[in-house]
């Protein structure tokens, strides 16, 4: 998402590539939470990840004592990251050489460390953190936030944030600065986002005789133009697609929200069977019967083959992607005509977008901890969010912070102002104790309902049941 993302960017976002079974299989790394866009996420770096794991792991083994300081008054903080390819490269020339050089006391010890598994969190970590021994600073999915702060992982940094003329909440998009926010505490600051919106085929409109150039706003509308792109060829299997709603981001999460539900109220209770919710889950389970799942399977597992983004096939009308798509563009230059829309919603109720990516925390325990705040309101702020998106492979990223956006003009490429106009009232996913848990239920109901195993309504009842008892296991 996510990220998810492990994490983040060219991300998981070959979901639709990916069997419905997979999908659900690898709902978390999919969910784009995590992520933001950008080329040099570990969830799609596996080679980088593969090619650096065993040096990361000696390296973070060793960590004990990297933050003492050094001869000439030196404090060295420890900073982890699981991103493989080109980041740390990248990273340190355009963020940690100029904070060094304002801040000469600071020395700053970059080490890798693979997340965990299909998840964008890492194991090692957590493990350093309840060893006492963790680093001073991290690379960490917003998402995550709420589950870590509420079992004591992060260090609230409210207080230095109270004492701060450098950095306000104001400086980020409303969505991201909640996603750092827990109970009253303050556990990360927010860095780099991602949104998601519609990529539509023009070609395959015209085909199909409709106006290339007025994409669906409703969902209504855009049910009625994917029917008339679905053609089969003669051997039954679908040449073409009008839409899948679960292929790629359109995540039963995203469609939730399409429709105008909720997954919380007001009060931060979370609301997973909320009746608009409910309507979502139908409407997919729906496309899956009038389509047949097992033939939109066997499409999806076609594009797997071929490695492609469905998108870039031209053999999709319709579907729901990141920003971080557009990096795709250099690589596959499509010969047909495509535009980006804003997601269709259901009649009555806005369009919208949710957004994932990362952030920066302190780890419980840190050795250094005034010092890693000291970079954090360096990286997250201002002079190290534009440092990094200046870079010249940034591709399409989107920052945290509005104020940069306008300073880099990104708002001149018309198909990456769709996802930036979509910022400011962007959802993020509920901060909670069990928000990786609820994640993982809705991906396991979408799996049942688009195959016909289960009412939508009984399903999301029984997943706000799930939820509601994981929270009392946990006090919260």
């Amino acid at each position: 998402m996510d990220n998810v993302k492990v994490s983040a960017r060219k991300r998981a976002k070959k979901a639709a590539a990916l069997s419905l079974t997979a999908v659900a299989a690898l709902s978390l790394t999919l969910a784009g939470c995590g992520g933001s866009s950008g080329n040099n996420s570990s969830s799609t770096d596996n080679g980088a990840k593969a090619s650096n794991s065993d040096a990361s792991t000696n390296s973070a083994s060793s960590n004990t004592g990297s933050g003492d300081s050094n001869s000439g008054g030196k404090v060295t903080i420890d900073f982890w990251f699981p991103w493989g390819g080109d980041f740390q490269k990248d990273f340190k020339k355009s963020v940690v050489d100029p904070f060094e050089q304002s801040h000469p006391n600071i020395k700053v010890n970059m080490t890798f460390v693979e997340t965990t598994g299909q998840t964008q969190a890492s194991d090692k970590l957590l493990t350093a953190i309840a060893g006492g021994n963790p680093p001073d600073v991290a690379l960490f999915d917003r998402f995550l936030i709420g589950s870590w702060a509420a079992k004591g992982s992060l260090t609230d940094l409210k207080p230095y944030l109270d004492s701060s003329d450098d950095l306000k909440p104001d400086d980020y998009y409303p969505g991201l600065w909640a996603e750092v926010v827990y109970k009253d505490g303050v556990y990360g600051l927010p860095w780099g986002t991602d949104n998601r919106a519609m990529y539509y085929n023009k070609t395959l409109m015209k085909q199909a005789g409709l106006d290339p150039e007025k994409p669906p706003t409703t969902l209504q509308e855009l049910d009625a133009m994917a029917e008339k792109i679905f053609k089969k060829g003669k051997n039954g299997k679908y040449d073409t697609i009008g839409f899948i709603p679960w292929m790629n981001q359109g995540f039963f999460y995203t469609q939730a929200w399409n429709w105008g539900g909720h997954w919380e109220d007001g009060e931060h209770n979370l609301t997973p069977n909320d009746p608009q919710n409910v309507k979502a889950l139908q409407w997919m389970a729906d496309y899956a019967k009038k389509y047949d799942i097992a033939n939109l399977t066997s499409f999806s597992d076609a594009m797997g083959q071929t490695g492609m983004n469905p998108i870039w096939s031209g053999k999709v009308g319709f579907a729901f992607d990141g920003n971080w798509v557009l990096n795709d563009l250099a690589k596959y230059k499509p010969t047909f005509e495509w535009g980006v829309a804003p997601m269709p919603s259901a009649e009555g109720f806005p369009q919208v977008t949710w957004a994932g990516g990362w952030s920066y925390v302190v780890p419980k325990g840190s050795k250094h901890e005034k010092e890693a705040w000291e970079f954090l309101k360096y990286v997250a702020g201002h002079d190290g969010t534009l440092g990094y998106a200046k870079r010249p492979n940034a591709g399409n990223d989107i920052t945290a912070m509005p104020a940069v956006n306008e300073e880099l003009k990104l708002a001149d490429n018309p198909n990456l102002k769709v996802f930036l106009d979509l910022m400011p009232t962007a959802f993020t996913r509920p901060v909670t104790p069990v928000g990786s848990f609820l994640w993982n239920e809705t991906m396991r109901v979408q799996d049942l309902a688009i195959h016909g195993k289960g009412d939508p309504q009984a399903l999301l009842d029984e997943v706000k049941k799930n939820v509601d008892a994981e929270l009392a296991k946990l006090g919260g």
